[in-house]
């Protein structure tokens, strides 16, 4: 395996530990990290994906575009598209004030998290 493609899935796999200590945190619950933490732990399996497959990206967090590239090499993934677009609003609104996830919020994004993250890791020849 690449060496660019390990380090995308050490981040992603840092985002999912942190996704899931939020989520379960029993004190001080941030549920707007635990989202952001699981659109975060997608976006960067699919940039692992990606790199693994000399396709480019660019700086980018909508997991529909980077979905969409993957889809050449993977075309049955494109049934995830509306889950990923839900997941990646988490990327930036919910950083801001004016937006808040609540624990019904974070208990789906973890959800979606957990499912894709499984199966891009069984892609990868992880799991």
């Amino acid at each position: 395996m690449k060496k660019v493609v390990k380090e995308w899935i050490l981040k992603a796999e840092g985002d999912y530990a942190s996704a899931l200590r939020e989520y379960r945190a029993r004190k001080n619950t941030n549920y707007d990290s635990a989202c952001f933490h699981s659109q975060q732990c997608i976006e960067k399996y699919l940039k692992g994906i990606l790199q693994k497959h000399n396709i480019s990206f660019g700086k980018i967090h909508d997991l529909s575009i980077l979905l969409k590239a993957c889809i050449a090499k993977y075309p049955l993934w494109e049934i995830w598209e509306d889950d990923l677009k839900t997941l990646s609003i988490f990327a930036v609104q919910f950083r801001y004030p004016g937006e808040s996830a609540n624990k019904e919020d974070a208990r789906q994004t973890v959800q979606v998290m957990k499912k894709y993250r499984a199966e891009i890791r069984r892609t990868l020849h992880l799991d």
